[in-house]
């Protein structure tokens, strides 16, 4: 299990990138802590400590706002695997200068490098995101996109850990020195083996108003409102982090009354949380861009939120606290249990967010549009440092009540974002009807175009047919349904908001007939995927029934490709017509094995309807 998960970081096309953002993220956190321990140590006489961390932070994300806008643009413009060796090269300058500065205790020239440090991340974060759908296909997306979440947690914490001890005990500044020296070298080197990435818009033209193409970088984030949405989501995350990290000390110290181990072991569990999440999510994903994780995710994040607040007010606290005497309080394992509770349902809303932006943006414009989600997500980091600041310090809000409300907040922000675009909850929906009532083998589906228009015609066994090809094919699917299946309650909102065509008699209703018809040829016109039933009804015997001729003039005036499609396993299911479909009953059982097959496409000039049963028919006899 483990190693299909991480067999990517042995290919080449991965492994090597990988080691660059894992070691550039390390050091990234190596550094800072170091500053942040050499400040607090009153190395600058007669300067606030507070004053000198809070200048630290605003200069590292300054060059976000500043600069992102033009980082987009050259990661859309040039070889992004050349680019991202210059940045480690320009990595290596500003450490040596680094080490300089620990070694000297310069506090203002290291504050000054921070600020270019800050402006490498800027350059490096588009490539980071764009390049990973250049050498992953889409099967490979979440897997990808987990394992870099993953590693930079991971990276995150050990960078932090480490810089604690490198500059504690007794040690000289030039190991510190030496180390971030050597991790920008160690990350220069990985590069080297990163494959080419070739330019994705090779001519564009370089806009130097950064104000002005700022604007024009959120407008190209803004062209589908899923894609969006789901940066709305990832910066939203950030502010979630940015908050529960920043306040996380503040906690320690003044709530529980623990120790810096106490403080570090909770700062791990987090991380650890968000790493677990990603890798649970890859496995949960199926391979497969899900959507429906996201929801489950936030879910998750506001349930664990509350109960923080709530297991807080179960402690006994007298004094100051180690490790073992927190975790032997009534609720020590408890806040810990929140914490990796949120950290894990991050890394299930955080991955998918990430996969879908690469999966659905146009790949031109990829890169741009990651740099807009940088300045996004610097702009809700700020946000949730204000938000601490009024809410803690002017409205004297106990950082548990704090957390409360960050946990009903994103409730409040979840509601927003999936009543705009309800994808995200019907995959939650398809999600889970396919991990529970049903699974569901797939055998086939490498048959259906990556792009362009095709018409799919599969058997009807189930009033969930729909729901489950939903969440097999990897492509949004305009169904043409029958509208007295259209019309269900609770289903038909599933069916209009996943744009379903609801089609009728010819005889009885000519209107809707003919309206269907022009919904198809507009989708496919669109370059959709339409999928029919040509059967036009349930199957009352569990056979596969004949089909009309829809289908035939569906490509007579739209000549596309035809994907046969077989569903088995469904008769006598709780959906089907031998099982029932009254809602007052209970299913017959629990994860029930359906086989979904997908045949060659099949050239429109070879479609007749008699053709294409005898073609699902054999489907689904297939073993």
């Amino acid at each position: 299990m483990g190693k299909s998960v991480f067999s990517l970081l042995f290919k080449r096309r991965f492994g090597p990138f990988f080691g660059t953002q894992f070691l550039g993220a390390f050091n990234d956190n190596v550094f800072r802590q170091g500053l942040i321990l050499l400040i607090a140590s009153g190395v600058v006489v007669g300067a606030e400590v507070n004053t000198l961390n809070n200048v630290a932070l605003a200069l590292f994300i300054v060059p976000f706002f500043l600069f992102s806008a033009l980082a987009g643009q050259i990661a859309d413009k040039f070889d992004r695997a050349r680019l991202i060796r210059w940045i480690k090269f320009a990595e290596i300058v500003i450490m040596s200068c680094a080490a300089l500065g620990f070694y000297f205790d310069a506090v203002y020239g290291l504050l000054v490098l921070l600020f270019f440090m800050g402006l490498q991340s800027t350059f490096f974060g588009p490539i980071k995101y764009s390049i990973i759908p250049q050498h992953l296909p889409n099967e490979e997306l979440v897997r990808g996109n987990a394992l870099v979440e993953m590693g930079t947690f991971l990276a995150i914490l050990l960078g932090s850990v480490s810089g604690v001890m490198l500059k504690m005990g007794g040690n000289t500044p030039l190991v510190i020195s030496t180390a971030v020296i050597g991790l920008a070298v160690l990350g220069f080197l990985c590069s080297l083996g990163i494959p080419k990435a070739p330019a994705a818009d090779p001519g564009l033209r370089l806009n130097w108003n950064l104000w002005k193409e700022t604007w024009h970088i959120v407008g190209y984030a803004r062209e589908v409102k899923s894609v969006w949405m789901s940066v709305l989501g990832i910066s939203w995350f950030w502010f979630l982090g940015a908050a529960y990290t920043t306040q996380l000390k503040v906690y320690v110290d003044d709530y529980l009354m623990g120790t810096e181990g106490l403080y570090a072991l909770l700062l791990a569990t987090f991380s650890i949380g968000i790493g677990l999440g990603s890798f649970f999510c890859e496995k949960a994903s199926g391979k497969r861009v899900e959507l429906g994780l996201v929801p489950l995710g936030s879910i998750g994040i506001s349930v664990f939120g509350i109960d923080l607040f709530f297991s807080y007010a179960s402690l006994n606290l007298s004094g100051q606290l180690s490790i073992a005497e927190f975790l032997q309080q009534p609720g020590g394992y408890r806040i810990m249990a929140d914490l990796l509770g949120v950290g894990i349902f991050g890394g299930f809303y955080i991955v998918p967010l990430f996969a879908f932006v690469q999966h659905r943006s146009n790949p031109k414009h990829l890169a741009r549009i990651i740099a807009a989600n940088n300045i996004l997500n610097a702009l809700l980091m700020v946000a949730s440092a204000a938000a601490g600041i009024l809410l803690v310090g002017v409205l004297d809000l106990t950082v548990p009540q704090f957390f409360l409300a960050l946990a009903l907040a994103n409730v409040v922000v979840a509601l927003y974002i999936y009543t705009v675009v309800p994808e995200f909850l019907i995959r939650l929906l398809v999600w889970m009807l396919t991990n529970t009532i049903y699974r569901v083998k797939h055998k086939g589906l490498e048959n259906i175009p990556e792009e362009g228009p095709c018409l799919l015609v599969c058997n009807h066994i189930s009033y969930t047919d729909a729901l489950l090809l939903a969440g097999a094919v990897r492509r949004p699917i305009r169904f043409v349904m029958a509208k007295p299946i259209y019309d269900m309650p609770l289903l038909n909102y599933i069916f209009r908001t996943g744009k379903t065509i609801p089609i009728a008699s010819k005889e009885k209703h000519p209107d809707i007939y003919e309206q269907a018809f022009r919904r198809v040829r507009e989708e496919l016109a669109d370059g959709q995927v339409v999928c029919i039933f040509p059967e036009g009804r349930l199957t009352p015997d569990g056979e596969v029934g004949e089909f009309k001729s829809g289908m035939e003039k569906i490509v007579k005036e739209t000549p596309v490709p035809v994907v046969p499609m077989a569903l088995s396993g469904l008769w006598g299911s709780f959906f089907s017509h031998k099982g029932g479909a009254a809602l007052t009953r209970m299913p017959r059982r629990f994860w029930s094995r359906v086989k979904l097959a997908v045949g060659e496409p099949v050239a429109p000039e070879a479609v007749d309807a008699k053709a294409m049963r005898n073609a699902v028919v054999a489907l689904r006899e297939r073993p």
